[in-house]
């Protein structure tokens, strides 16, 4: 839905690179997969879906084939939308590396901490043309992470916070224990000093009582550390990398 909302149709989508398996970060691919198949502006892709990610995603990518058997069907028989071009590639990582390479572009995978049973996952760092991007995936705060994360142009972090009066709380403390803290956050940016740092997967815990935190909390507590340039995101937002970092915000999202 966003990528239709900036004008890039999800056919036209090279490669899908995962970062780890829970849920919330795998639902969508049925959608980007199957819709991007379909003859019309949104969809029309000429070739196989790539599907790059660690070691898990073969089995992942063969299931939802299993799922989408009989739809795939009935569309190659109604629609005469062409076999191959629903078809699915797939590359497994193990391992800190390179993952992707497309001309001057590279990905490349890193392991990070997204807690002791929730393995594998990682983030990427992307380089292209002398400038790098990275993306933290789920993690807490880890080591590897200040190593890629190291000269980064930008570096978009996850983060978690919940308000004083819920941590004592089991199960928003299981949350908070799987994903870095606004302080720690700003530990990472501070050791890593990027042209710009951004804030993406806020989990902003509350309860039928107790609210959300503010974004303004959100930033106070990370300027406990960091000091530097600082974004949160929001949907459809985007950066072009230059010399500096320039953040378009959306006039509004849905």
């Amino acid at each position: 839905m966003r990528l239709f909302q900036l004008g890039v149709p999800i056919g036209r989508i090279d490669a899908l690179l995962l970062t780890h398996f829970h849920s919330d970060h795998t639902v969508g691919i049925p959608d980007l997969w199957l819709t991007g198949w379909l003859s019309s502006h949104f969809g029309n892709r000429r070739r196989p879906f790539n599907v790059i990610g660690p070691v898990g995603t073969a089995r992942l990518m063969h299931h939802l084939q299993a799922a989408y058997a009989h739809d795939i069907e009935i569309r190659v028989e109604d629609e005469k939308l062409a076999r191959e071009h629903v078809a699915v590639t797939v590359e497994e990582f193990g391992e800190d590396g390179v993952v992707y390479q497309a001309g001057d572009l590279r990905v490349i995978a890193f392991t990070v901490d997204h807690g002791d049973a929730i393995k594998p996952a990682y983030g990427f760092r992307i380089e292209y043309q002398g400038r790098v991007a990275v993306i933290s995936g789920d993690t807490r705060y880890n080591v590897n992470l200040l190593r890629y994360g190291e000269g980064a142009d930008l570096l978009v972090h996850e983060v978690a916070m919940a308000p004083p009066e819920l941590l004592g709380q089991a199960d928003i403390q299981r949350i908070i224990n799987h994903h870095t803290s606004p302080q720690e956050a700003g530990r990472v940016f501070a050791q890593t000093r990027p042209k710009l740092a951004a804030f993406t997967h806020l989990v902003m815990l509350a309860s039928q009582t107790v609210a959300a935190p503010t974004i303004e909390a959100l930033i106070a507590a990370t300027r406990e550390i960091y000091e530097g340039p600082l974004e949160v995101g929001e949907d459809l937002m985007s950066f072009e990398i230059g010399e500096s970092v320039t953040v378009r915000k959306p006039e509004s999202s849905l």
